[in-house]
């Protein structure tokens, strides 16, 4: 089955190392360790991965964030990308003819992700056992260890 990983960004971005970075791939934006762990299992089990944003949405890889940013889904403010945006992009992207999407995080992205792709998918959000930020990372070191990838709720 073609399936497509979700990954979050996170709050620390290259900017708050290296204040002069300008603008930057987004798969090296993003520093925090919960992402880092999250990118580079996506990058062991799955050939498609996308960051998500709340400011920009989903980005591929190679897209390009123009400059830091503290934005996240659970601030209501109008800057916050919205469902219609994540749907264009889907679109302009090409992503949706994933059969499967991946969600590595937790529950906040189920709405967020599950509005913008609809239902025509089948979701997977192997973190959701995980009590807190420490142990979802705990379990993608172990499956990174072990390269043995993570199987968890399935949202269908």
């Amino acid at each position: 089955m073609n399936s497509l990983c979700i990954i979050p960004c996170g709050k620390r971005k290259i900017w708050d190392k290296e204040p002069e970075a300008g603008p930057t791939k987004a798969d090296q934006a993003y520093i925090g360790a919960f992402h880092n762990l999250c990118q580079q299992y996506s990058r062991m089990f799955f050939q498609k991965w996308v960051i998500i944003s709340a400011k920009h949405g989903f980005l591929l890889p190679e897209d390009i964030v123009p400059k830091n940013y503290d934005l996240s889904f659970s601030m209501r403010k109008a800057e916050v990308v919205s469902t219609e945006v994540l749907q264009k992009q889907i679109v302009k992207k090409k992503l949706e003819s994933y059969q499967k999407i991946v969600i590595l995080g937790g529950k906040k992205f189920q709405p967020i992700i599950e509005n913008a792709f609809g239902n025509n998918h089948r979701y997977e959000y192997p973190l959701w056992d995980c009590k807190g930020i420490g142990y979802m990372q705990q379990k993608l070191k172990n499956a990174i260890e072990k390269r043995k990838p993570i199987h968890g709720y399935d949202g269908m």
